[in-house]
């Protein structure tokens, strides 16, 4: 009996997987179908982009400030009063290439891949998605592809920005609270942190905009069951879409070089 519980159960999960895949690739060929729906493109710019900046300016300046505190600690405690300007390079590299991106990546599939959801979903359970099927136009084109890309182009952007807030959480707490030398601690930094480190956190986001949105997207597009129905598929799009950010993160990281 137990053995077969699990048929449904992977049959189910390979089903959904192949809708997943199946939505991405007709919304990447939507991308360059001509006309590109430019209105709802800027839209979802300002929505995924704009206007999560103030949540990202907190996650990464309270992150930022965290690392910065273990590395002080870790330092002095192990290594020796002194050595704290040596953290650094570590504390750079450590947000650029891992902390930030997966905050990001996480703030934002709460934030927006649920707004997704909901909204996408909203149309499916009051058959204006059906509408548009009936005027001849490409639900994919019009509410899948302009969401891509943009989670694709903002995402990236939104680690940028966070990467800058963070790193300077973490010289605000070892420089300006701690005294920590500034001539060292921006010189070690400076030593050791590459350019790399800021493109694999940005792969990484450009990945994590990318299933943010079809996650959402999809969601939203299988909705069904009214009001409860669009409920389930905004908490669906969450869950799924930051499970799928931590696994590929340690497959990203494992994959992409230390160094060039």
């Amino acid at each position: 009996m137990e053995k077969q519980t699990w048929i449904p159960f992977f049959g189910n999960f390979f089903c959904e997987l192949g809708q997943v895949y199946d939505l991405a690739v007709r919304g990447f060929r939507a991308i360059f179908q001509k006309p590109f729906e430019k209105k709802n493109f800027w839209q979802q710019l300002e929505e995924v982009g704009v206007n999560s900046l103030p949540v990202v300016s907190l996650t990464a300046a309270f992150g930022g400030l965290v690392f910065g505190l273990q590395a002080y600690l870790a330092f002095h405690r192990y290594i020796g009063p002194g050595s704290e300007s040596q953290g650094g390079p570590i504390i750079a590299v450590g947000l650029c290439r891992e902390l930030i991106p997966i905050l990001v990546g996480l703030m934002v599939a709460g934030r927006v891949g649920s707004a997704m959801a909901a909204e996408i979903g909203t149309m499916k359970i009051t058959e204006q998605v059906d509408a548009l099927f009936s005027l001849g136009a490409n639900p994919v084109k019009y509410l899948v592809a302009p969401r891509i890309l943009a989670s694709m182009i903002m995402v990236p952007c939104l680690t940028l920005y966070g990467d800058v807030i963070g790193i300077f959480g973490g010289y605000t707490y070892n420089v300006l609270l701690m005294k920590v030398n500034k001539t060292l601690y921006v010189q070690n930094t400076l030593k050791y942190f590459e350019m790399w480190d800021i493109s694999v956190g940005l792969i990484k986001a450009l990945v994590f905009g990318l299933v943010i949105a079809i996650v959402g997207c999809w969601q939203g597009m299988t909705a069904e069951g009214g009001a409860e129905g669009v409920g389930r598929a905004t908490t669906k799009s969450v869950v799924v879409a930051s499970i799928t950010i931590l696994i590929l993160n340690f497959f990203l990281s494992k994959v992409l070089p230390a160094t060039l």
